[in-house]
């Protein structure tokens, strides 16, 4: 009943908002039939191959996907637009799990997850209020930051998406302003199995505050209440430190972040849990970038009070290997060296990690990544990737993976 009233006062604050909009941009159609009409449409074709060797499954699993994507953007008519994609993922060689109970019979695979079927991906309209804020409502991405709170799980076949409404606004000089309601996350397993709908009540604040021209600093708070899955109930409060300064020829880029969680709503476990991540690069002007991070999810003294992060695109971090989709019960510190490399056409990116509990010692393994890309034209691309996770414990088995994928645009 609270999440109830508290959807109905946030549409009502919403259709405020647009009644006292005013200084909406001319630059539109004349009529809706005009701005129907003269949109633009997108057509997205993404072929991969996924193998998966791990030591503690006596199968390999061996996917063939593809996912076709349409998408069509409206004109916009007194500040009014549209957009709507639809997603249809094929399975062409199907020796794997994909997750969830979206393919039944394939528990003896290791998991790929990426399900086929089809998926309406985003659906919604925006209304610019005037020239610095505009309102968006309906199923949407949202990508903040570098999503390792929040994002769309791009890497995967079928997008995690959001229903809900986002208000963004420069209006304050300097300062991008972001707060996004939800009321459904639209995860990456569809909607033919309950895991593929989180009924959530999520507020999302996001500030991105431009210190000079090199540096900025975000301040965020996310506060999750998550009906379906109760170990996701989380509010998270931090700050982002960004940016670079030239050495010469080269340029230093930094990252400082930190963050503490704790429970919220009706996660059934009371907890306190840190957040930290410090990691530089030095772009030299051979076209050859080196980096060194290291970043720590806080662990607890009972299961269940770890530092999690329920809604990020978890791929691009921690290794491409996948092996801590889940922060583990002890927390994790992830030391991380990086190396990228372009040339010519080809961009190569290399990353070691070395991970380990955040409390109680030990170690949990190395992983290697690999990955080797370039464009073909205008239009399409190209990317060799693997992952090569070695484990130092029965939890977390040795396991290889490695990608093919192709990618067209239009």
């Amino acid at each position: 009943m609270n999440m109830q009233r508290n959807r109905a006062f946030l549409l009502s604050a919403a259709c405020s908002l647009l009644l006292s909009a005013h200084n909406v941009p001319a630059e539109e159609g004349s009529d809706l039939g005009t701005a129907l009409t003269s949109g633009k449409v997108g057509v997205n074709v993404r072929a991969r191959y996924e193998h998966v060797d791990p030591d503690n499954v006596a199968e390999d699993a061996n996917a063939a996907t593809a996912r076709l994507r349409l998408n069509y953007r409206t004109g916009r008519w007194q500040g009014w637009s549209g957009f709507a994609e639809y997603d249809y993922v094929f399975h062409v060689l199907s020796d794997f799990d994909s997750g969830a109970g979206t393919s039944p019979g394939k528990a003896q695979y290791p998991a790929v997850l990426d399900p086929k079927g089809s998926d309406l991906n985003q659906l919604y309209f925006d209304y610019q209020a005037s020239e610095a804020t505009m309102l968006r409502f309906g199923r949407q991405r949202i990508l903040l930051d570098n999503q390792r709170f929040v994002g769309g799980v791009g890497w995967r076949q079928n997008e995690q998406t959001y229903d809900g409404f986002t208000v963004s606004s420069k209006a304050i000089d300097r300062t991008n302003l972001h707060y996004s309601y939800i009321a459904y996350v639209r995860r990456i397993f569809g909607e033919r199995v309950s895991a593929g709908k989180n009924n959530v009540d999520a507020h999302l604040l996001n500030a991105n505050i431009a210190l000079n021209d090199a540096w900025s600093l975000t301040p965020y708070y996310y506060h999750i209440d998550n009906q379906d899955i109760a170990g996701f109930s989380t509010g998270t409060a931090g700050v982002r430190l960004t940016g670079s300064f030239r050495a010469g020829e080269n340029k230093v880029d930094l990252t400082a972040e930190f963050a503490t969680q704790s429970d919220v709503a009706n996660n059934p476990v009371s907890y306190d849990a840190q957040y930290a991540r410090l990691d530089g690069t030095l772009a030299l002007a051979n076209d050859l970038s080196l980096g060194l991070g290291y970043e720590s999810l806080g662990g607890g003294s009972a299961p269940g009070m770890m530092f999690r992060t329920p809604l990020a695109t978890l791929h691009a971090f921690q290794g491409w290997a996948d092996q801590f989709l889940a922060t583990p019960d002890g927390g994790i510190d992830d030391l991380f060296a990086t190396v990228k490399y372009k040339m010519g056409p080809w961009s190569f990116t290399g990353v070691y990690h070395d991970f380990s509990p955040e409390t109680g010692g030990g170690d949990y393994g190395t992983e290697l990544d690999a990955s080797l890309g370039r464009g073909l034209g205008k239009n399409y691309s190209v990317v060799f990737k693997g992952a090569f996770f070695s484990g130092d414990t029965a939890s977390y088995p040795d396991v290889n993976k490695f990608w093919i994928m192709f990618t067209a645009n239009y």
